[in-house]
């Protein structure tokens, strides 16, 4: 590094999780990261761990972004993946189309323009280059639209469909007040929900009925007990309070108990959109019900909205985006992340990505990431941490597994306890294959079988990169060799996070902030090319004062 580009770049991460995205940035020596924005508390215990020189806050949509401003100077580069979590009542409806009106984009949109860096980077935004992911214009959102002239298009919401559609719905959906008064408390319609997801495995039905009992009860009491006129919705509250004290009675145990509650659990998935709609003032145009019963409204892509806004001329950067495929920059996994980077068109009006520089026959693969701590015993613990001493670094080891190995007290290797029944699983698969490889006889205890992804219960194979590593204890991954799941740390390697990088918090949550996770070794390729481009303006001012110089010389 030269006079020239010898600058230190000041970052502002958003959305920060574990902290991959800003280790990556601060392992290229030409970055430090002054504050960092994270709201789930064990994944900040994990940042804070990692990142001692960085302030943390909570949460983002409460950044004072001038007062940050005030307190750590001008901000160089805002970076960040907004999750793709859009309406936070997800549990009730279960569809992805409500979940694109994701407010945290606009929330570091925000930040980028409040904060107006010099540049920034922005991941894995629910792959946002498709036209599937929209926002729905929301009454805020109107005078950004004309001011920043983003295409907008009609769209449609399903809130219910034609054969569960009565007269009376579509005046209750039109009317606020009604859908309150209609819609159950979350938690009664959880309860009653998870009977209805069982619809198709009599046996995991029965012992849900059995262990939610008296929850279904108080339920059935209350839809009995309210004093409301006699429309279709009271009474297809009726008929599943009916149906459930008939079963629990012990009238009938052969009582079709998922006919009986469907209409119910679809009238409340109606109420819940519906709900969401409100709540987050959503511009409804009208509903209509002349076969589904539909909100029409309208929508613009997530994509068109950032480009719109940060391309301006009010703004002025130029973007660049693309998917970059994480093992062609050395993570031993097929990961893929959108990512869009932003610099001011006076630094530079011709940005590109990084590009990867491995082919196929040079990819690093799971055996590479893993291989030299095979026979560390794992725990299974995580209360009980307290690290396993390492012995010499072996012999033959893999140019990935010298720089992930880096300290001399392994933690976080801890995997979760396996039962009998999988076990029996791990056993009967061999490297590459997955649940649906078993045996029908070892599938009895999932509901819908042919329906399981196919990264459950994956055994890795030793000789090729991962998948997508996300939450590899729900997804029971199996070490290669073992039959045992896969540890976090060597999740966490398969990420490309090095053994020094040190998880907090439960194990679940360890698993998931991996997961989430950018690889750092990604993040690092993303931040060198980011250090290119801003050094430009510092080798134009040098260019410039040596012109500068020698035209005085000359004089």
């Amino acid at each position: 590094m030269n006079a020239e580009t010898s600058k230190i770049y000041s970052v502002v991460d958003l959305f920060a999780g574990a902290g991959g995205l800003s280790y990556g940035f601060q392992q290229t020596g030409r970055f430090v990261v002054k504050t960092a924005f994270e709201n789930n508390a064990n994944a900040q215990a994990t940042y804070r761990k990692n990142h001692q020189g960085t302030e943390i806050y909570s949460d983002v949509c409460n950044a004072d972004y001038p007062a940050l401003a005030e307190k750590f100077g001008q901000i160089d580069v805002v970076i960040g993946g907004p999750p793709c979590q859009g309406f936070s009542n997800a549990n009730r409806q279960k569809n992805h189309t409500i979940c694109q009106n994701n407010t945290l984009v606009k929330q570091f949109v925000r930040a980028v323009v409040e904060l107006n860096p010099n540049a920034f980077v922005m991941e894995n935004v629910c792959m946002l280059r498709s036209d599937i992911h929209r926002f729905y214009i929301d009454r805020s959102d109107k005078s950004t639209v004309e001011s920043y002239n983003i295409p907008t298009e009609a769209a449609e919401i399903l809130l219910l469909e034609r054969e569960y559609v009565s007269a009376d719905v579509q005046a209750i959906v039109e009317n606020y007040a009604l859908v309150q008064k209609y819609i159950w408390p979350e938690s009664d319609y959880l309860t009653l929900n998870i009977i209805y997801r069982m619809r198709n495995n009599e046996e995991k039905r029965r012992a849900s009925l059995k262990k939610h009992k008296n929850k279904l009860l108080r339920l059935s009491a209350r839809l009995l007990d309210e004093k409301t006129e006699n429309d279709y919705i009271t009474a297809q509250n009726n008929r599943a309070a009916n149906a459930l004290t008939r079963y629990f009675d012990g009238e009938s145990e052969n009582i079709d108990i998922i006919s009986e509650i469907t209409q119910a659990i679809m009238i409340q998935r109606m109420l819940g959109k519906a709900q969401e709609l409100y709540e987050n003032n959503i511009v409804i145009d009208h509903f209509s019900a002349d076969e589904n019963l539909l909100a029409h409204v309208t929508a613009m892509t997530v994509l068109q909205y950032i480009e719109h806004i940060l391309a301006s001329e009010a703004h002025g950067y130029a973007i660049d985006k693309g998917v970059l495929r994480a093992v062609e920059f050395g993570v031993p996994q097929k990961r893929e992340r959108f990512v869009i980077i932003g610099v001011k068109k006076e630094i530079s009006n011709n940005i590109q990505l990084p590009h990867g520089y491995l082919k196929a026959e040079k990819y690093a693969t799971v055996k590479d990431a893993i291989e030299d701590i095979e026979n560390v015993p794992v725990g299974y613990d995580v209360n009980k941490d307290a690290g396993v001493k390492l012995a010499e670094v072996p012999a033959i080891i893999s140019k990935l597994g010298k720089q992930l190995r880096n300290a001399a007290i392994l933690f976080n290797h801890v995997a979760t306890s396996s039962t009998n029944v999988a076990l029996d699983r791990f056993n009967a698969l061999s490297q590459g294959e997955n649940f649906h490889h078993l045996d029908s006889a070892l599938k009895t205890t999932y509901s819908n079988a042919e329906r399981t992804q196919k990264t459950i219960y994956l055994r890795l194979k030793y000789d090729e990169p991962s998948g997508t590593v996300i939450n590899v204890r729900k997804s029971m991954w199996i070490h290669p060799l073992y039959n045992r799941a896969l540890s976090i740390r060597e999740a966490a390697r398969l990420q490309t996070f090095p053994d020094s990088f040190l998880f907090l918090g439960t194990k679940d949550s360890q698993y998931q902030q991996i997961g989430n996770a950018v690889p750092p070794m990604l993040a690092k390729a993303i931040a060198i090319r980011v250090a290119e481009i801003l050094d430009l303006q510092y080798k134009q001012y040098a260019e410039q004062g040596r012109n500068k110089w020698a035209d005085i010389q000359n004089r």
